[in-house]
């Protein structure tokens, strides 16, 4: 199972459909009419679940200051995307305590397997939060799918996780690091987790030793943050361009249409043959994961300081945002926690929900605050 670099980047990127953002800085002369139409033709597919960009209400940008501006940027860093990745890192090493003292003698079952179980979840949902910052060092080296493989559209994760235990019974952390994406983080624990009955000293050795791994890559990414912060905001530029702010929100809107397309879209077949599967779905916890992405957009784009930047003529925004992110939740609550379960029009309604939530961050958000919305290639609703 030692990797081959070059074969695992391409098959990492192939099947994991791996999105690449290109947010264009946007310089301070065109941050109004020239931004805001950029932002409001961008669709070019009809949309029968909501208003036509046609009548969508005129979005005037407001007048940032550069100094208002970095302190949002600072205010990002600080209070959302650090305290994300920290938290991550803080529910993969409880997990990894929590197989250490189960662990001792195998085999793990009942209570205990269940406790490993309920820990996963926490770290899954953890890691669902920070997936809304995608850029930086969590992206960089295709570091990100070292965390999350997904979508695993082959199975890949399946098999290449039991063929890694059954050559390596006694794993170690160290070991692992030289192992594939696809054997590692978020997914490969659930598979063991959530795929056997109980654990046997091979598949003990893989929680232990996968919890490890994924807690120092999480931890890397966290002290990246904290150590160069300014740089990957591009916080003292803001006087010069609009980066830091673009790659933000551009970062956000491609959680949105990564999680429309990648997790509801493509795996319900609801535009289609399906294609992949939802998240999280050994575990059955779908719903969970969802939500946590929607809770990520919830406190990103509602929050104060964001709406105390906008001038008075976009207050609207946030509330329509907020409403539409409540709804989201709200049929969220309703729905089975494996949302294949749900029927076909729970299902659609959801993608629309998120749909929504997608207009409003393109066609009313981003042009107020005189940016672009950049290249993705989920793009299209």
């Amino acid at each position: 199972m030692k990797k081959n670099h070059a074969l695992m980047m391409a098959l990492s990127a192939l099947s994991a459909g791996f999105l690449i953002s290109c947010a264009k800085p946007a310089e301070k002369p065109e941050k109004n009419a020239d931004a805001q139409a950029d932002s409001q033709n961008v669709d070019t597919k009809t949309d029968t679940s909501a208003a036509t960009a046609d009548s969508q209400p005129t979005i005037q940008a407001a007048d940032i200051s550069p100094e208002a501006e970095a302190a949002y940027l600072k205010h990002v860093a600080n209070d959302l995307v650090i305290p994300a990745y920290a938290d991550a890192a803080k529910q993969s090493e409880a997990l990894n305590t929590l197989a250490q003292k189960h662990c001792q003698s195998a085999p793990v079952s009942g209570e205990a397997l269940e406790a490993l179980r309920a820990q996963w979840l926490v770290l899954a949902q953890a890691w669902a939060n920070a997936e809304m910052i995608h850029f930086g060092p969590a992206t960089e080296s295709m570091n990100n799918l070292y965390i999350n493989y997904y979508p695993d559209e082959r199975g890949l994760v399946h098999s290449g996780v039991a063929d890694l235990i059954s050559a390596n019974p006694s794993l170690t952390a160290d070991a692992l690091a030289n192992e594939s994406a696809i054997v590692q983080g978020v997914p490969g624990l659930e598979e063991v987790l959530y795929s056997n009955d109980s654990l046997d000293a091979g598949q003990c050795a893989y929680v232990m030793s996968a919890s490890q791994a994924l807690q120092t890559r999480l931890q890397s990414i966290t002290d990246n943050w904290q150590q160069n912060a300014s740089k990957l905001l591009a916080i003292d530029e803001t006087k010069d361009n609009d980066m830091g702010l673009n790659q933000w929100m551009n970062s956000l809107l491609s959680l949105v249409e990564t999680m429309k397309s990648s997790a509801i879209e493509q795996p319900l077949g609801l535009n289609g043959k399906s294609k992949g599967h939802v998240p999280a779905a050994t575990a059955g916890e779908s719903r969970a994961i969802i939500n946590a992405k929607v809770a990520a957009l919830n406190t990103a784009l509602t929050d104060p300081v964001l709406t105390a930047m906008l001038s008075s003529n976009n207050s609207q925004i946030g509330n329509d945002l907020s409403t539409a992110l409540a709804e989201t939740s709200s049929l969220l609550a309703q729905m089975p926690e494996d949302i294949t379960q749900a029927d076909k029009a729970q299902q659609t309604e959801l993608h629309e929900h998120l749909t929504r939530v997608t207009q409003l961050i393109k066609r009313q958000l981003i042009p107020a605050l005189g940016i672009r919305v950049g290249f993705n290639s989920t793009d299209g609703d």
